[in-house]
């Protein structure tokens, strides 16, 4: 038993319906998949559906882009009440950030005479955490760019000129946000993110674990974060970082990690909730 818990669908960045990932998870015999769309759990409850219907086991979750030391640290969070009232309201403040973002880098492309309507980004990406890949989508819809590719190196990676930071919280938030929402906080790719030096305050602030399995981590790089996950008692993850077909060969079913580490990230859930409930316990362990 396997499963893959990093995935995207289109009410991110990502291009398949939820329904279509459940599919895919169903396809590629996973036993359980969790949707990490960015900043947004829109999509949990059409997956949760859809996988119930085809007996693959669903674990909510979202993906928060946070900063710690002034490094830009993404941090997954899974086993979430996707209806608590604080996340939700939240969540509500970082789409209408990303929204703005959008805007903004519309202005800077039309300030370089790059005739693109935010409008039309906004009905490309129909959700409601839309974010650079949308808008790359949306000039080569317009015949304005020729690729995703060209569209990211001409205007919209760092230092191109419509390029516009993304509002970063405090990791510390971020973490107590997602354990207030009763789940699990982890680490994305740390790999890419080349900051191992945060990790040891990023455990003080409470993280729970680290994914130390992803397409763009080497076996090399994920032995040694699961030396770090074994110094500092994490819990581990991993998954493909599926975003559809966007980025080429859909990556669903190409990384996934034993069941187990689903059921120890399940335990932690439920021993916090436990502990939110009778502190009293909290203060005898």
């Amino acid at each position: 038993m396997f499963a893959d818990l990093h995935l995207h669908s289109r009410f991110s960045d990502g291009t398949w319906q939820p329904e279509e990932l459940a599919q895919q998870a169903r396809k590629h015999g996973l036993a359980a998949i969790s949707l990490t769309d960015h900043d947004t759990v829109e999509g949990c409850p059409a997956a949760a559906k859809a996988c119930e219907a085809l007996g693959v086991e669903f674990i909510p979750g979202t993906e928060l882009t946070a900063e710690q030391r002034g490094n830009e640290i993404h941090i997954l969070a899974y086993c979430l009440d996707i209806q608590d009232a604080r996340l939700l309201s939240e969540m509500r403040k970082f789409q209408s950030v990303r929204q703005n973002r959008v805007r903004e880098i519309v202005a800077r492309l039309n300030e370089l005479r790059v005739p693109l309507k935010a409008e039309a980004v906004f009905a490309l990406a129909n959700c409601q955490a839309p974010g650079r890949p949308h808008v790359a989508r949306a000039l080569v819809q317009a015949g304005l760019c020729g690729s995703l590719d060209e569209a990211f190196e001409r205007f919209l990676k760092k230092n191109r000129p419509a390029f516009v930071p993304k509002f970063k919280m405090s990791a510390a938030d971020a973490i107590a946000l997602i354990h207030h929402a009763g789940g699990v906080a982890v680490m994305a790719h740390p790999g890419l993110n080349r900051s191992d030096e945060v990790i040891p305050s990023m455990v003080e602030a409470g993280l729970d674990g680290i994914e130390c399995f992803h397409t763009k981590h080497s076996t090399v790089t994920a032995e040694h974060y699961l030396q770090i996950a074994d110094r500092f008692r994490l819990l581990v993850t991993g998954g493909s970082d599926c975003h559809g077909i966007s980025k080429g060969v859909p990556l669903i079913g190409t990384v996934k990690i034993p069941y187990q580490h689903v059921k120890k990230l399940k335990e932690r859930a439920e021993k916090r909730n436990a502990e939110t409930r009778n502190p009293k316990s909290e203060a005898r362990t």
